[in-house]
C-alpha cells in the first residue's frame, strides 16, 4: 500500500490556477465545436498534472485537497479539461490503498506509468441504453465471454467520456457465467473490435467527447480483467472512493459556477444605464441579489473543503455524507448560475457572453449518478433506521 504525500504542493495548485485562465481563452470555441480538449491536456501533461494524479510510486497523488483544487481552478477555466482530468484522478486514486500484491497492481501500475510518460487517458464506460445507469441497479447488457487465454467482450457503452481519446478503455460488464461477475475489464486504445458512434449533440460540455464505444467480440487477455466480483460484493462501496468521486465531480461544476459569478461581478460594475446614472453594481437589489450567489457558493467551498480534508486526515465521511454532498453542491451551483441570469435578461443569454455558456455546463451537475431522488431516498431511509 502506497504511502503517499498527503500536504497539497503549493506549485501544482498555482500552476493549475494559471492554466485555467489561460484555457477560458478558448473555451467559447471548444463549446462551439464540441471540440475535445487535446491541447489543453497536452500541456497539462507537459507541465507534470498526469504525474499529479497518479500516486506513488509512480507519481506524486495523495491529497485529495490537492486535487480539488485543480479540478476546481481547471473547471473555472474550461470544465471539459477539468472533467477528464478528474476521471483521471477517480481511476488511479485506488493506488492508494492497494497492496502490489493484489491481482490488479500489475495492471493498473502499466496503466499510471503510461499516464506519467505518455499521458495517457482512461476512463470508465457503464451507462447502455437499456441499463441507463448501473447505480439503479440491473446488471450490464455488455457481456464478456470466456475464451482461451482471457474473453471475448461485446457490447455498446453511450456517454462515455473522452471516446476515441482514451489509450484505455476500462468496461462495466458481466461475465457469461451462468452465476455471472460483474466488473471492469480493460482494453487498450487499437483494439480490434473497439469502435467509436459520434453521438455526443449535448446542451452543455459539449466538448467532453462522451460519444459511444461499441465492442464486437473484443478479445481482453485474462490479466485485463481488472476487478471482477459477484454482483452482491459490489453493494458495499468504498467511503474512500465515493468521497473522492462525489467530491471532485462537485468541483467540476462549482468552478463553473464561479466563473459565472466572476461574470456577472464585472457585468454589474461594467452596465451604466443612462436612467441610473451609475453602475448597476451600486444597486442594493443587485447587491444582495449577488451576497445570496455567494451564500450558495460558500456554502459549497466548506462541504467540499471540510469533506476532502477530513479523507486526507483518514476519517472518510460516509456514503450517505458524501451523496448529500453532491447533491447539494449541484443544487447550489445551478441556483447561482440561474440567478445571474434572471438578473442579466438578454445580456446573460447572449452567445456573445459566457454566461449561457456556464448555465448549459452546471445544468449537467444533475446527470451524474447518483440523481437526487436516489440520494434523498437514501438519506431518510438512513435516518430512520
Amino acid at each position: 500500500m502506497s504511502s503517499a504525500r498527503i500536504e497539497p504542493d503549493p506549485a501544482i495548485v498555482e500552476a493549475a490556477i494559471e492554466l485555467g485562465a489561460r484555457f477560458s481563452l478558448d473555451a467559447a470555441a471548444l463549446d462551439e465545436t464540441a471540440r475535445f480538449p487535446v491541447d489543453n491536456l497536452a500541456e497539462l501533461h507537459r507541465r507534470g498534472f498526469f504525474r499529479a494524479v497518479v500516486p506513488p510510486p509512480f507519481g506524486s497523488a495523495g491529497s485529495l485537497v490537492e486535487a480539488l483544487k485543480v479540478v476546481s481552478a481547471l473547471s473555472k477555466g474550461e470544465p471539459n479539461t477539468g472533467l477528464t482530468l478528474a476521471l483521471q484522478y477517480l481511476l488511479h486514486s485506488p493506488l492508494l490503498r492497494l497492496d502490489r500484491d493484489a491481482p490488479s497492481w500489475r495492471l493498473r501500475a502499466r496503466i499510471a506509468e503510461s499516464a506519467v510518460e505518455d499521458g495517457a487517458l482512461i476512463n470508465v464506460l457503464r451507462v447502455e441504453h437499456e441499463l441507463g445507469t448501473p447505480v439503479r441497479g440491473g446488471l450490464p447488457a455488455t457481456i464478456a465471454r470466456r475464451v482461451t487465454g482471457g474473453w471475448r467482450l461485446t457490447g455498446r457503452k453511450i456517454y462515455s467520456t473522452g471516446a476515441g481519446y482514451l489509450a484505455w478503455n476500462a468496461v462495466w460488464a458481466r461475465s457469461d457465467d451462468d452465476a455471472p461477475l460483474v466488473g471492469v475489464w480493460v482494453t487498450p486504445r487499437g483494439a480490434e473490435g473497439v469502435g467509436v458512434v459520434k453521438s455526443w449533440n449535448h446542451l452543455g460540455m459539449r466538448a467532453s467527447a462522451s460519444d459511444e464505444v461499441t465492442f464486437d467480440d473484443v478479445f481482453i487477455p485474462d490479466d485485463h480483467a481488472l476487478d471482477i466480483r459477484r454482483p452482491e460484493e459490489w453493494a458495499q462501496p468504498d467511503s474512500v472512493e465515493l468521497a473522492w468521486t462525489f467530491v471532485l465531480f462537485s468541483a467540476i461544476y462549482d468552478g463553473v459556477a464561479r466563473a459565472a459569478r466572476d461574470w456577472f461581478i464585472e457585468f454589474l460594475k461594467r452596465r451604466k444605464p443612462t436612467n441610473l446614472g451609475a453602475s448597476l453594481a451600486t444597486v442594493p437589489r443587485l447587491q444582495e441579489a449577488l451576497g445570496e450567489i455567494e451564500r450558495l457558493l460558500y456554502i459549497n467551498e466548506t462541504l467540499l473543503f471540510s469533506t476532502a480534508a477530513a479523507v486526507d486526515r483518514g476519517v472518510a465521511p460516509s456514503a450517505t455524507q458524501t451523496s448529500l454532498l453532491k447533491c447539494t453542491v449541484a443544487d447550489n451551483s445551478i441556483a447561482a448560475v440561474e440567478k445571474a441570469l434572471a438578473l442579466t435578461g438578454n445580456h446573460g443569454l447572449s452567445r456573445h457572453n459566457p454566461l449561457q455558456r456556464h448555465y448549459r455546463d452546471v445544468l449537467c451537475s444533475r446527470i451524474h449518478s447518483p440523481q437526487s431522488d436516489t440520494v434523498l431516498a437514501a438519506a431518510g431511509a438512513a435516518a430512520l433506521r
